[in-house]
Parts: C-alpha cells; sequence; structure tokens
C-alpha cells in the first residue's frame, strides 16, 4: 500500500478533503476486505464522498453528467418497486422476497451514485487521472494474489474483526458470513469433483473474475503504459501470474471477457496508428496462447469445457427471470425471488440430502436478470439506457485512461448476462463514468464549449 501511494499518488490522498476517499477506498479495499467491511466499504467511503459533495454545492456548484436522468429514474423506479415484494410472482416461493436484499442493493446503488457524482465533480488538480488509474491497477495486483492465494491455500478463512461485533445469529447467517468473513477461494464440484475457485479479495468467484476483468486495462493505463521502470515490471509479473489463477476460477465467461477485452484495445491502437504496439501486443497473445496450450493449464479449461455444470440452471433462473418480469412489466418485483422446484421439475427442493436442490434464486446469475425481477422491463431499460448513453457519447475517448475507462463500461453489457455487477464491479463502472464525463468536460471547456 504504501508503495502505491508513493510519489503523486500520495500527493492526492494528502489534499485535504478532495479525492482521498476515493484512493482509499479503492487502493485499500484488500484492507477492507481483511477487516471484514467487504462490499460494505462503499457505502463507509460514500460518507465522506456525501460530505464532499455538500462542500462543493456551497463553494462552487455540484455538476450532473449528461443522462444523468435515466439514472435517476432508474433509482426512484427501484424505490417504487419496493411497493411489490409482498407479491409473488407465478412459479416462484411465497415469501422468498424480503425486503433486506432489496434495501441492500438499493443502499449499493445509492453508494455508486455518490462515487460517481463526487469524482465526476473533482478537477484533474483535485485527483488526477493518472492517480485513479494506479489505484485501480494496485486493486488489480491485489486480486490476482488473492487468486495465487486461492490456489495456494483454499481453506484460508477466519472470522473477521467486523464479524465479531455482530450478535450470535446474525454472525451466523451464512449470506452474511459469504460477505463478512475473508476467505480465499470457493471449493464447488464443477468438473466432477471437488475445487478450489479463487475469490479473494472479494465475496465470490464470479465476482473475483468480473473485478479482474474489469481492474487488468487499468493496471495496464496506469502501471504499464504512465509508469516507471519498476511498476511496469510489477505490473507485467502480476499479468503473468494472474493466467494460473483465471484458469483455476473455471469462469469461462471471464475468459471469454478478456478475449473481448484484447480485441478491444487492438482495435484502439490501430486506430491511434500505434500499429508496432498492436503487433507486439499479438505477438504477445500468440506466445500466451502457445504456452498455455503447452501446459497442465490446457487439461483444466478442456475438462471445463467438457462440464457444463451450471447451464440449465443459469437457463432456468433466466427464463423465469423473463416469466416474472412479463407478469409485472414496469416495476418489477422489488427484489429476488426463490424458484420453485429445480430446472427438471417444480417437485425438485431442498431435502436434508440435498440441501442445495432446487428454489434457485432468480437474478443471482446476472445483472440483466437481477434488474428484470427486481425493477421490471421499465427499470432494467432505465439500467441500461444510461450505460449504454454514456459509452455511445464517450466513445471517442482518447488515451490509456479514456480506453480502460469506455472498456469498463462496455464489458458491462458482456458480463451483465452472467455476473451480478453489485457492488464492487458497478463501483468501477461508475468510476469510469465519472472520468469519462469530468475529461470530456475539461476537453469541452478547453475548446470553448459548455461544460456539462
Amino acid at each position: 500500500m504504501r508503495a502505491v501511494l508513493a510519489g503523486p499518488l500520495a500527493a492526492e490522498a494528502r489534499t485535504g478533503h478532495t479525492g482521498w476517499p476515493v484512493v482509499w477506498l479503492f487502493a485499500g479495499y484488500p484492507l477492507w476486505w481483511a477487516l471484514g467491511l467487504g462490499q460494505f466499504a462503499f457505502w463507509v467511503f460514500a460518507v465522506p464522498m456525501a460530505a464532499g459533495l455538500v462542500r462543493m454545492h456551497r463553494t462552487r456548484g455540484v455538476l450532473l453528467p449528461r443522462g444523468f436522468g435515466l439514472w435517476a429514474l432508474f433509482l426512484l423506479w427501484s424505490v417504487a418497486g419496493l411497493a411489490l415484494i409482498g407479491l409473488a410472482p407465478e412459479g416462484t416461493v411465497p415469501g422468498s422476497g424480503g425486503p433486506a436484499g432489496a434495501v441492500m442493493r438499493l443502499g449499493c446503488y445509492l453508494a455508486v451514485t455518490v462515487l460517481l457524482l463526487y469524482l465526476g465533480n473533482l478537477t484533474g488538480e483535485e485527483l488526477s487521472d493518472t492517480a485513479v488509474a494506479r489505484a485501480l491497477g494496485w486493486l488489480c495486483v491485489a486480486t490476482a494474489a488473492g487468486g495465487l492465494l486461492g490456489m495456494a491455500a483454499p481453506q484460508f478463512s477466519y472470522p473477521s474483526p467486523v464479524e465479531a461485533l455482530l450478535p450470535g445469529p446474525l454472525a451466523a447467517d451464512p449470506y452474511l458470513q459469504t460477505l463478512l468473513r475473508p476467505a480465499s477461494a470457493q471449493v464447488m464440484d464443477v468438473l466432477g469433483y471437488e475445487s478450489a475457485r479463487p475469490k479473494a479479495p472479494w465475496e465470490y468467484t464470479n465476482t473475483w473474475g468480473y473485478m479482474l476483468s474489469l481492474l487488468a486495462p487499468w493496471l495496464i493505463a496506469g502501471w504499464v503504459l504512465a509508469g516507471g521502470g519498476r511498476r511496469r515490471c510489477a505490473a507485467l509479473l502480476t499479468l503473468a501470474a494472474a493466467v494460473a489463477p483465471i484458469v483455476y476460477s473455471l469462469n469461462r465467461a471471464l475468459w471469454a471477457g478478456l478475449v473481448l477485452s484484447a480485441v478491444f484495445l487492438l482495435v484502439r491502437l490501430v486506430r491511434a496508428g500505434r500499429t508496432g504496439t498492436a503487433a507486439a501486443g499479438l505477438l504477445g497473445a500468440a506466445a500466451l496462447a502457445a504456452a498455455l496450450l503447452a501446459s497442465p493449464l490446457m487439461d483444466v479449461v478442456l475438462e471445463r469445457a467438457a462440464n457444463p455444470h451450471s447451464d440449465e440452471g443459469r437457463a432456468a433462473t433466466s427464463a423465469a427471470a423473463v416469466q416474472a418480469a412479463s407478469e409485472s412489466p414496469v416495476l418489477g418485483w422489488g427484489t429476488t425471488r426463490d424458484m420453485r422446484g429445480g430446472s427438471e421439475s417444480i417437485a425438485i427442493g431442498p431435502s436434508p440430502d440435498c440441501p442445495g436442490c432446487g428454489n434457485h434464486t432468480i437474478g443471482n446469475n446476472g445483472q440483466f436478470w437481477l434488474t428484470l425481477i427486481a425493477n421490471g422491463w421499465g427499470g432494467t431499460a432505465l439500467f441500461l439506457a444510461f450505460f449504454a448513453s454514456a459509452a455511445a457519447r464517450y466513445r471517442r475517448a482518447a488515451g490509456p485512461v479514456g480506453a480502460a475507462a469506455l472498456l469498463s463500461v462496455l464489458l458491462l453489457f458482456w458480463y451483465m448476462f452472467f455476473y451480478v455487477a453489485l457492488t464492487a464491479p458497478l463501483a468501477v463502472t461508475m468510476a469510469a463514468v465519472a472520468l469519462l464525463w469530468r475529461r470530456a468536460r475539461g476537453a469541452s471547456a478547453a475548446a470553448g464549449g459548455v461544460a456539462r
């Protein structure tokens, strides 16, 4: 952490009330995870960010990004949907959708909204693009290290200090333990036998994969392209070391997402006239593919291809989300619900021999499906329209930071079918939108335009 905050980044962190919550939220996340705060760290740091926004409002005013009305409407949609929590869509378990999860999700949406407005209203002098990129790059290093920890010590786990402060019944709740208890891996039967899938410093292995994919471009932008020799070397070693946990995560969507990211970056390099760098990237990718083919890691990839594992369950819950949204297309149902039965029959359900059978949660298999059941087609349209408009508006963002930020937004439209974006992935995406917005605002002001 000290090395990451050295130099310009440390200067940004010492600028009083400006910038430091963003730096310490992202760069300090491994510490917050170790303490047991996990995703609640985004709530905690939203408080000083909100206080900073109040001070900005008093001194210079607070700007809103173009298209923010879409996001504000989505937040209102989420609040309105709470009125339907007590109802049960057809084919779901009555009473399975409670207010706790809905309130937590709403809190997460509000926290990332504060992050968007706070970071977007900071000037480059108060917190530079490079400082944000380096903080996110450090988080990528920590995520890769957590992947290696998950492989080396898959049983690593301990009760966190935050967990120890909770009353007994709350501390024993399995869901809260997942959020508050640091653990290195999820041990799951995916390949026909139990294997460890890395997840540190995140709650689930799917979140680990999503975050690594989002953060890798920031590592390249902030450490490789805008860093010194030692930082650049550390970044390249991190990317190389991440290959093994990426494979052992068994996350097929992550594998495809990394390919899509590589194609995006190569296209950007060619369009920018950096054909030499693009050619070097292609050679590096070819060398990596050859090494993977020749290594034992390829056996894991082939085993995963031969064991679809969750495909039937995902298809069933996705269809159930569409059905539920069709029954309440405007507001949705306020929160998730549990399916009645399993993917093959409504008669399938939990039993003493198979407590995990049946009754899968609708909306847990991707942000798109989550917004469908919780917010209906109307809320889903608002959610996606906000990010689609940002991607379209800032599609010509220049430079490494611009490319990393744009890619962070675009990846949402891939991973939303497989992984839930709350909370950390959505926070990174919102930070990307904030940087794109303020960079465009600065360019407009420099050209004599109207800043919005």
